[in-house]
């Protein structure tokens, strides 16, 4: 063999130990472009190790042996070296010999003067210049440094280890487990009729560990045992099952490779052992170490005492990475520990002491507990307690600071939207502490409270009332009126009688509830905060806007001080609350820069990862800026955004039955339809009517028939069917709204009083002049003393009565009264407004109700 130069060939002259090519290999594509990349890029005296590291089982050698076989004709040799240890490693690279061409050396010669002869024929690239060594599973860099060629040379080093230090001395590509669609993909090819969603559920369990992936596949196939047979197996006995099927071109199981581990690791470091095996009852996400360490205080007993020395700490942390049983990440200061290792170390414990170290981690997370779930600040720390509550089975401790960090880290996941998060902790604790403390226990009844502010937030009002009005009676004799935790409940029942369309109730129930707040809480607190945001909105929805402006207005001052920052989430709730109360008003251009203004905060807090951009505040504020827009004349950018906002809510976890996004139906069928009446772009009054039409339908399920929402919605219907001339259609839709509306919120309410201005519309475009005129002339000083002289619906309800008066003979009194009001209204709107435009051509205004969150 004498070739040292020429054209790359397509096959090397020299392949040895080569592990075969795995025809079930999967993804791994921007890998193996890197390692293609940086190695074809390296320019250097001295020939340097790409090592490729991650945990055992993540596919660190097939990686290694697919970039082989892609690029084998790069090479002139591709030679593979198994270094478990030194002397296997030697021992590989003297085999190369004879193949260089060192006949002289292939017999009668140690295995040290060989392998000098192969580093020095690989220096010198004679015979061969274009070279590729692997050093599979190499354990620790100072023992590999001796057999690396030194000298300059066109050839590669490439390193496989599970050992971090490897990233020290050189480039290192980190292999971290299958992205879940390549476990898919992955499980596709291995077990051919296994469905999407089984093989989901396999990669979720198994951690998407493709050694693991490879084990299950192949007894699949084999036994042909389903998927919920492996998993039920996987739960009971994890280290049996790992060990079935070996893949032949690896040299252990899953389970027994981590347990040679971690007898290493026992033998050398038994703490860090000890450390392993408290990490296992955590999650399967990173644990801070600060979590460890800080909390080690709380520790009775040797372990404890170890753990608040840094240098047993750091020992310990290098040696669980040492041997890829935990991911240490400096940087971020975790630990993590995969969740199959963490199977297998559960395995190996008895009843005893897994009951004993998961106090111990319940101890630990307990400790870390900010008690501060609602400031922004804390929910970083809340994230991360977070993930290990469910696996560590901490509801079941009857600790009271472990159930005082539960309850702290539901109030975490419902302050940022997490309500179906927040009702499966809560029901963890239900289900626990109920069957040990009894239901009037403090810590019961507070949960209870909470898993009613979960339903609600996921619109599940009924559940949420038939929950908390019984807890609440059982707090306010159990704990008192006045208690701070029956306070918090009693802010959740005023909701609830508002979404009951109780509305004079609840504006009763929140009025004392506040005056309760601020004798206990004082005027700057977060408790107090949700008192008065509560009483406005009550204020709202009983028409009393003067009233609920001064409530948002103080709230808003008061919190931006408290909080000191403007996209604090409850200072952009309080704006939100100002500008929609500002709409009501009729203030529409106020309205507008107030919600612009919330909508950028919003924005701000979702790129600051705050909140996320389907928090039912953020689809709620999107909703309102499109009313907000359309109101104000600028109805092509109100479609687009009710077109998003809509779907927004749809796609969301609230889905479209949530009342909100039911409300949000309504707006998109409004905008339709005005659209469509001014031929706009985007406008369709069928798709309207039939969105309008179902949403009606919904309404009356989720609020029942008789709530004062639903009415609204049937009068939006209604305008609908002007717009297709259903005049008599419309009327029986108004005329069941207003029966409703009398009966529930009384004659005298605005959404009444506008319900009866559009029944006006209908009988006078019937035909029925005269008592349309009667309508109007009941309603205007009431609309007047309600909303205002210069309110749009007032407006509008004169500029009909007007018309109403022109047609029933009064001419001069109605034109008198057409004209002052059309003045009045292009000041209010502005002289372009489409209301405006519509009252010029001597045409009828209607007037809709867009329910307003509760």
């Amino acid at each position: 063999m004498t070739e040292t130069s020429g054209p790359a060939r397509d096959i090397p002259v020299v392949w040895g130990n080569v592990p075969q090519r795995n025809k079930n290999f999967t993804g791994r594509e921007d890998l193996l472009d890197q390692l293609k990349t940086q190695l074809a890029a390296r320019q250097q005296t001295a020939v340097l190790p790409f090592a490729i590291r991650g945990l055992g089982g993540v596919g660190k050698t097939q990686l290694a042996a697919e970039y082989a076989y892609r690029n084998s004709g790069r090479y002139q040799v591709v030679w593979w070296v198994s270094a478990e240890d030194l002397a296997t490693a030697r021992s590989g690279l003297s085999t190369l010999a004879p193949r260089l061409g060192l006949q002289e050396l292939s017999t009668g010669r140690t295995t040290e003067e060989a392998v000098a002869a192969v580093l020095d024929s690989l220096r010198r690239g004679v015979p061969f210049a274009r070279w590729l060594l692997i050093f599979d599973n190499a354990d620790q860099p100072e023992e590999l440094r001796e057999l690396l060629p030194q000298g300059q040379a066109d050839g590669h080093v490439l390193v496989t280890s599970r050992n971090h230090r490897w990233q020290s001395v050189a480039e290192t590509v980190e292999v971290d487990v299958f992205a879940r669609p390549e476990s898919l993909k992955f499980l596709s090819r291995r077990v051919v009729e296994i469905s999407t969603a089984d093989a989901d559920r396999l990669s979720e369990e198994l951690g998407d560990l493709p050694l693991a992936l490879e084990q299950a596949g192949a007894l699949m196939v084999e036994t042909g045992m389903p998927v919920a047979d492996y998993l039920k197996l996987l739960q009971a006995e994890a280290s049996k099952l790992l060990t079935e099927n070996q893949p032949t071109d690896y040299p252990f199981s899953v389970a027994a490779a981590w347990n040679i581990s971690m007898a290493h690791v026992s033998r050398q470091t038994p703490f860090a052992l000890e450390m392993l095996q408290r990490c296992a009852l955590f999650g399967p996400e990173p644990i801070p170490r600060d979590l460890l360490i800080r909390g080690a205080r709380v520790l009775p007993g040797t372990f404890g005492e170890s753990l608040q020395d840094p240098i047993v700490v750091g020992r310990a942390m290098r040696e669980l990475g040492r041997y890829a049983l935990a991911r240490i990440d400096n940087n971020r200061r975790t630990v993590q520990v995969h969740r199959l290792i963490q199977r297998l170390v559960r395995d190996g414990l008895t009843p005893e002491q897994i009951a004993q170290i998961r106090n111990e981690v319940h101890l630990l997370l307990a400790e870390r507990d900010p008690g501060t779930p609602s400031e922004i600040e804390s929910w970083g720390r809340y994230q991360e307690l977070y993930v290990h509550l469910g696996p560590s089975d901490a509801a079941e401790s009857a600790d009271p600071k472990v159930r005082r960090l539960i309850r702290n880290t539901a109030l975490y996941l419902y302050a940022t939207g997490e309500y179906r998060a927040c009702l499966a902790l809560i029901d963890q604790a239900l289900e626990s502490w109920g069957k040990t403390s009894g239901p009037d226990n403090p810590d019961v009844l507070l949960v209870q409270a909470q898993k009613a502010d979960a339903l609600w937030g996921l619109g599940r009002y009924r559940e949420a009332y038939r929950l908390r009005r019984p807890t609440l009676e059982l707090m306010r004799t159990v704990l008192g009126a006045d208690d701070e935790n029956t306070l918090f409940v009693t802010n959740g029942f005023g909701a609830d009688l508002r979404v009951r369309g109780e509305f004079q109730a609840a504006l009763d129930s929140d009025g004392d509830s506040l005056r309760r707040h601020l004798q206990v809480f004082g005027e700057s607190s977060a408790e107090t905060f949700n008192a008065r945001n509560n009483l406005a909105v009550d204020n709202e929805l009983t028409g009393r806007y003067p009233d609920a402006r001064k409530l948002y207005e103080e709230n808003y001052t008061e919190a931006l001080a408290f909080y000191s920052q403007d996209d604090h989430p409850f200072v952009v709730l309080t704006l939100s609350g100002m500008s929609r109360n500002l709409r009501h008003e009729g203030r529409y251009g106020e309205s507008l820069e107030r919600a612009y203004l919330a909508y950028d905060r919003y924005q701000r807090l979702i790129a600051q990862k705050t909140l996320n951009k389907s928090h039912l505040w953020v689809l709620t504020q999107n909703r309102d800026l499109s009313i907000g827009e359309r109101l104000a004349g600028q109805v092509e950018p109100a479609l687009a955004r009710a077109r998003a906002a809509y779907d927004d809510f749809r796609m969301s976890e609230f889905g479209e039955d949530h009342p909100d996004a039911l409300a949000a139906g309504i707006n998109l069928g409004n905008a339709l339809r005005l659209a469509d009446s001014l031929g706009l772009p985007g406008g369709d009054l069928q798709a309207a009517v039939d969105l309008l039409n179902n949403t009606v339908e919904r309404y009356g399920e989720v609020w029942r028939e008789t709530h004062p929402f639903a009415h609204a919605a049937r009068i939006n219907l209604a305008i609908a069917q002007f717009t297709l001339n259903n005049y008599e259609v419309a009327r029986s839709y108004l005329e069941a709204a207003r029966d409703g509306l009398e009966a529930t919120v009384g004659d005298g309410h605005h959404y009444t009083l506008i319900c009866l201005s559009n029944l006006a519309t209908a009988l006078a475009e019937l035909d029925r002049a005269e008592e349309a005129r009667q309508i109007g002339e009941a309603i205007v000083p009431r609309l007047r003393a309600s909303l205002g002289k210069d309110h749009p619906h007032t407006l509008g309800a004169v500029l009909n009565l007007g018309l109403d008066r022109i047609k029933t003979g009064a001419g001069e009194d109605g034109e008198a009264l057409r004209q002052e009001a059309l003045t009045r209204f292009a000041s209010v709107l502005g002289a372009d407004h489409y209301d405006v435009e519509t009252a010029r051509r001597r045409g009828r205004v209607s007037s809709v109700i867009e329910p307003p969150p509760v």
